[in-house]
């Protein structure tokens, strides 16, 4: 109630009230005398406000007249009391309880968070992202129902902070700005206390997971410099992140200061402010001030600590830079997009309604789709964008973007909705460069492959999820390492084949048995994706992750199970073209002077890098669809933070937006065309396209069609299809962005007319590995269907349960 009525307020008493407010907490490094009288005009200041909120009230409730002379009261007590706040000894102090949140991450409570302040300076920053959502899984049929009406309860329930992090975490503070009390070694430095930053491997080098004084001491501290006036409102605290040592404060001070030389601690009341720290070293631990203070510099000095450790922390600052005339950067415009686009984070609900939303605007280019569901129920949307949605056209290249494979990793799913709305509207304005990829391409993005997880984070908040909090499906599965590892399955068959690797199949190779089972670990997301893979010929796809900076390409999986190793495909030479072609439109990876996001400096490489050579990961969706499918996928690391604040996604969309439209771009490069029956002009399926010099094959889609990626140069390409004579050309690839048309008619061989005339029909493929590969599918379809009747099953019961508890809750509450 009382926030509510100081919302109530007129003008005037809210911005002299404001004025007092932050001339006690501005700090000036001066200590103001006549404590006693202060505190006495304090509480004659806090008196009148309620008593003109209180005439205000009665004005609102009575008559025009009683309001006209509530007005009238209001312009005299200005008035009386102008001199009273020019006075440069006024000040209003406002106690509260320190806000900090548990050691197990628990966000405080509403009533707990929303610390206001009030003040005449103006505060630019929006409110840190943290979000409350809901986790019930509805039927589709509720869920459509659902979208149709604003979700007033949630928006109202979100737990609202002050003010965004400066950006200690994603590097928006410069090392320059963090400074330390003193600091172990170089390795363990003040520009090392920053949330989320991991350590390598070895603890001792120069990048080790956290700032670390070299000294245990409660004389400690740890400085961050503003640059700018900044309303502090809060601290996020972290412990060291390291596989070989426990550090991490219990508790701490916070200090503040103008000009670094004199400063004053955050009270609470007539006491100093403790703020509780960590209780492991991963969880991120929220602590608001007492009191939102403007100043330029900011101090942690740790109290307590971690009783076998030592003082080692990572930390984020909440703050609103505030308007300073006398700041000779303040003129400087901050960093933003041209493009009006929808800049926050989309949980679930918001994410099906801004797609939808994106549809209605572009109708005649945008189809919706799903391609499955989460462990939990959640559909996989897709949004398709073409200039004829919804159907494959002979020679047109198939494209996806691929989002949210750790649900964490919540930047690429915002740059994928934000890239539906520009394709969306930019295509709408005629801009020549997005008309011709639409209506040359059938483009399919996937924002949110892991929403289970995605939910998870996204309830915690960006600053909040710490590093691993929803990477992980709902089952603890990663989606990344999930996928069949044909790798291992081709070289193994190529050393038993010994002198002669061209008798064993180097594409499209089958799943194995074992991963159609219905108790194979394999999540549905997985089993969505693998489907999806199957029913569309993609050509180009890039699989959108977040926590460094770097493009990886094939292969992910190392021989002999090597923990790093540089592991090139065939294909080495054109997948390094692809990762720099987005690497080096990158507008922070192609930045010369950037700083390193954790411990490894991909700058030395160009910012690509073999997925081998970087760690091995077996399973990976990279992997297995150059393998199993045509389709050539790198990972995009986009971003040092996994999870952004929603006041970066504009300068995020901004770093990111040309490297997306030119990594689409190379979908027509290399070769295209298709291969017919030269009798019937039939177009054949299934066709084997082998390029000379490049031992990795592909196959001609439904349609006879075919996409070849390739480099510039002159090839031999060679067709063979079952029934038929091979037939051979050469065929010639520019620099342009423009596939070379190579289209082949082949003849059908004798034998194959003879088999036509006594065949009855039959539906499966006669080459055995196509056979083999067509079997598998079906069983994995028919397991994941299996699974999806036993689950649905499942969750029809737990409802039944649970219907005679909600009825009685239902009747309990009309009772009411």
């Amino acid at each position: 109630m009382i926030l509510k009525f100081v919302f109530s307020r007129p003008a005037a008493c809210q911005r002299e009230f404001g004025a007092a407010a932050i001339g006690e907490a501005t700090l000036n490094g001066a200590v103001r005398p006549q404590q006693q009288q202060q505190q006495t005009k304090s509480k004659m200041l806090k008196s009148f406000c309620v008593m003109l909120a209180a005439v205000i009230f009665l004005g609102v409730v009575l008559d025009g007249a009683g309001a006209a002379a509530a007005a009238a009261l209001t312009n005299d007590a200005t008035a009386e009391s102008s001199s009273f706040f020019n006075r440069t000894d006024a000040s209003v102090k406002r106690t509260e309880s320190v806000t900090v949140e548990g050691p197990r991450g628990d966000r405080p409570t509403p009533a707990a968070a929303e610390t206001k302040f009030y003040s005449t300076t103006t505060v630019r920053g929006k409110q840190l992202d943290t979000k409350n959502i809901s986790k019930e899984v509805n039927n589709n049929k509720e869920e459509e129902e659902k979208d149709e009406k604003v979700d007033r309860k949630g928006e109202d329930g979100k737990n609202k902070l002050d003010c965004p992090p400066l950006g200690l975490e994603s590097l928006r503070v410069d090392d320059s700005q963090i400074q330390a009390s003193s600091y172990q070694r170089a390795g363990l430095g003040p520009h090392r206390g920053r949330l989320n930053i991991q350590s390598g491997i070895e603890d001792g080098d120069l990048h080790d997971g956290a700032w670390c004084a070299e000294y245990k001491d409660r004389h400690q501290w740890l400085e961050v410099d503003a640059i700018h006036l900044t309303l502090f409102t809060g601290v996020i605290l972290q412990g060291r992140n390291s596989i070989w040592s426990w550090d991490w404060v219990h508790t701490y001070h916070v200090q503040l200061s103008n000009d670094s030389v004199s400063w004053k601690t955050c009270m609470n009341g007539t006491k100093t402010a403790i703020f509780e720290g960590n209780q492991n070293p991963e969880t991120p631990v929220l602590g608001l001030l007492p009191v939102p203070t403007v100043a330029r510099f900011i101090r942690i000095n740790p109290q307590t600590w971690y009783p076998n450790g030592t003082v080692c922390l990572r930390a984020e600052i909440l703050g609103c830079r505030v308007n300073d005339p006398t700041d000779g950067y303040a003129s400087e415009p901050e960093p933003a997009s041209k493009d009006a686009l929808d800049f926050r984070h989309h949980n679930y609900k918001e994410m099906r309604k801004l797609m939808k939303s994106v549809s209605e605007e572009c109708p005649d280019i945008t189809r919706i789709y799903t391609i499955g569901k989460s462990y939990m129920g959640l559909k996989l949307y897709v949004m398709e964008i073409s200039d004829n949605p919804g159907k494959h056209e002979l020679g047109e290249p198939e494209f996806r973007y691929v989002a949210g494979m750790h649900g964490n990793e919540a930047l690429g799913r915002e740059l994928v909705l934000n890239l539906m709305q520009y394709l969306c509207r930019e295509f709408k304005r005629g801009n020549g460069r997005v008309v011709r990829l639409v209506t040359e391409t059938r483009i399919h993005l996937l924002p949110s492959m892991n929403p289970d997880g995605y939910e998870v984070a996204y309830e915690k908040g960006s600053e909040l999820a710490g590093w691993a909090e929803g990477r992980y499906s709902f089952e603890g599965i990663d989606l990344n390492h999930n996928f069949p590892d044909l790798n291992n399955i081709m070289w193994d068959a190529q050393e038993k084949a010994g002198a002669d690797p061209s008798k064993v199949p180097n594409h499209y190779i089958p799943i194995p048995e074992y991963y159609t089972k219905e108790d194979a670990m394999v999540a549905p997301e997985t089993r969505a994706v693998i489907s999806w893979m199957q029913d569309i010929p993609f050509v180009l796809s890039a699989n959108l992750h977040g926590g460094e900076l770097v493009v990886v390409y094939p292969f992910d999986c190392t021989r002999d199970w090597a923990p790093q190793e540089d592991t090139p495909t065939a294909d080495d030479a054109f997948f390094r073209w692809l990762a720099t072609a987005y690497a080096s439109t990158h507008l922070v990876m192609a930045d010369p002077d950037r700083r390193v996001c954790h411990y490894e400096d991909f700058q030395a490489h160009n910012n690509i890098i073999n997925g081998g050579a970087w760690h091995t990961v077996p399973g990976s969706m990279n992997d297995f669809s150059y393998m199993h499918t045509n389709c050539f996928e790198v990972t995009v690391e986009l971003s040092c933070d996994k999870f952004p604040h929603a006041s970066e996604l504009p300068i995020e969309w901004e770093n990111n937006k040309e490297s997306l439209l030119v990594y689409m771009e190379q979908v027509h490069r290399g070769i295209k065309g298709v291969v017919r029956d030269k009798e019937t002009k039939q177009g054949i399926t299934d066709a084997l396209i082998k390029v000379e010099d490049h031992e990795h094959d592909i196959r001609s889609a439904a349609d006879g069609d075919y996409w070849r990626l390739l480099n510039p140069g002159d090839y031999k390409v060679v067709v063979w299809a079952d029934g038929y004579y091979p037939s051979m050309r050469r065929c010639h690839v520019g620099t342009e962005p423009r596939a070379t048309v190579c289209d082949f008619a082949l003849t059908k061989t004798p034998v194959q007319r003879l088999k036509e005339i006594r065949a009855r029909g039959g539906k499966i493929p006669q080459d055995l590995q196509l056979r083999l590969r067509a079997l598998r599918l079906r069983k994995l379809r028919a397991s994941t269907k299996a699974i999806n009747r036993r689950r649905e099953s499942q969750r029809l019961q737990q409802q039944e349960r649970l219907l005679p508890t909600r009825r009685a809750r239902a009747s309990g509450a009309r009772g009411v």
